[in-house]
């Protein structure tokens, strides 16, 4: 399995940390680092074309992804709360039919209008933003977003997956079943809420993510 996040540079339309600055009661006091968890057998292995924040359109498409549109938002911090500007974040995901874009999952029944991976660089306060769909479970899987996350300067990734808060597929679910600590369930738990002020019909989750 390739190790996560190439050297490449985020394509067009990245969404970058000024768009947390839009929900500041949000904000919480870092304190249970991020769990790692299995990057999975789906990670992107192609980075080309439109990888950018916006998983929602696709270039050359004219449909929008199926699904309900989701801003996914939050920072990146280290150990101690701080922010971590310029970490590169990349989330993948399987589309409202449940497939990957990934050559070793089918193709057949594919979203043509669901990017299914892509970057964000975090800003000078450590905020990040994607434009997605809520997670939809696939057999054997709980409804879930894959994350990378790497600090500027090199290191391993912080490799983790997000999960809906509520959802009574977690509780069958190995990986998440593997979480045993209820603060380390908690710091990947995401609670998505309405949010027509910032899209019609679309949800708002937010998680920050904590470099260890």
């Amino acid at each position: 399995m390739p190790l996560p996040l190439t050297p490449s540079l985020p394509g067009r339309r990245v969404l970058l940390a000024g768009a947390w600055a839009l929900t500041p009661a949000l904000r919480v006091h870092a304190s249970t680092p991020t769990p790692r968890q299995t990057a999975g057998p789906f990670y992107p292995v192609d980075w080309s074309g439109d990888v950018d924040a916006d998983l929602v359109r696709v270039a050359g498409e004219a449909a929008r992804a199926q699904g309900v549109v989701t801003h996914l938002r939050g920072r990146v911090l280290d150990a101690r709360g701080a922010p971590v500007p310029g970490a590169l974040v990349e989330i993948w995901q399987c589309d409202a039919f449940g497939r990957y874009r990934h050559p070793r999952d089918r193709a057949d029944g594919r979203d043509p209008g669901f990017q299914g991976r892509g970057r964000a660089v975090a800003g000078p306060d450590g905020g990040y933003a994607f434009r997605t769909i809520r997670p939809v479970p696939y057999p054997g899987r709980t409804p879930h977003i894959h994350a990378a996350v790497a600090a500027p300067g090199g290191g391993a990734p912080l490799v983790t997956q997000f999960y809906l808060a509520d959802e009574p597929l977690n509780a069958r679910d190995g990986l998440f079943g593997s979480l045993r600590d209820p603060g380390q369930r908690e710091a990947v738990l995401l609670r998505p809420e309405p949010a027509d002020r910032i899209e019609p019909g679309a949800l708002l989750a937010t998680r920050d993510v904590v470099l260890g």
